[in-house]
């Protein structure tokens, strides 16, 4: 029953905030076009549920700057100001609404990491697989990329163990304080937060 809620949840606002949205998404792609973001949506392979990759959408906030040797430079060096401000705002998620109604993700739950990690995950972290991803979590609501990985993941664990439609309700309220009050957005001396290097390496 909760699962069939959820998904109709999920259906419901995705759908609606897209068509509601739609002008101030076309605005914010074009201010990130002019600003040299391009491409402008950005795609990146995530594990979803039950360890399925799939590719995530943002807004683009970084330009595609290389050093000498042809990497790309630090985050912090490419991370623009109009980029600055899209995650701020939260404004870079929005795209991943469509994720939203491909199935590819929830309003509610762990936030997706890259698909590169799935090798460092202990068996007990693996758990946040039983459950679809989500555009905001309990670890979002409690500190976002302010705390560190190993309380990322005791948030994410608690969800799975305690989820309910209820809770969903109060996480996306919570959300919304969050966005609003723009907290949480970076770890200390991050462009976002350090890399995952597996349990007990930070």
């Amino acid at each position: 029953m909760y699962e069939r809620a959820k998904r109709a949840l999920d259906l419901g606002a995705a759908a609606l905030g897209l068509l509601l949205l739609a002008p101030g998404l076309l605005l914010v792609a074009g201010a990130a076009w002019l600003g040299g973001l391009r491409p402008v949506l950005f795609r990146q392979w995530r594990t979803g549920y039950r360890e399925q990759p799939f590719q995530l959408l943002k807004f683009c906030t970084m330009t595609q700057q290389r050093d000498a040797a042809g990497q790309l430079l630090p985050d912090g060096q490419r991370l623009t100001a109009l980029g600055r401000w899209l995650r701020r705002t939260s404004l870079d998620e929005l795209p991943q609404l469509w994720n939203v109604l491909r199935g590819d993700l929830s309003l509610v739950g762990p936030r997706p990491f890259i698909h590169e990690y799935l090798p460092l995950y202990s068996a007990a972290q693996k758990a946040r697989f039983r459950v679809r991803p989500g555009i905001t979590g309990w670890a979002q609501v409690n500190g976002r990329n302010a705390l560190s990985w190993e309380e990322k993941f005791a948030y994410d664990l608690w969800y799975v163990e305690h989820r309910s439609l209820g809770l969903d309700l109060r996480i996306l309220w919570r959300t919304a304080g969050r966005v609003l009050g723009r907290r949480g957005v970076a770890a200390a001396g991050e462009a976002t937060m350090p890399a995952f290097r597996g349990s007990g390496a930070e």
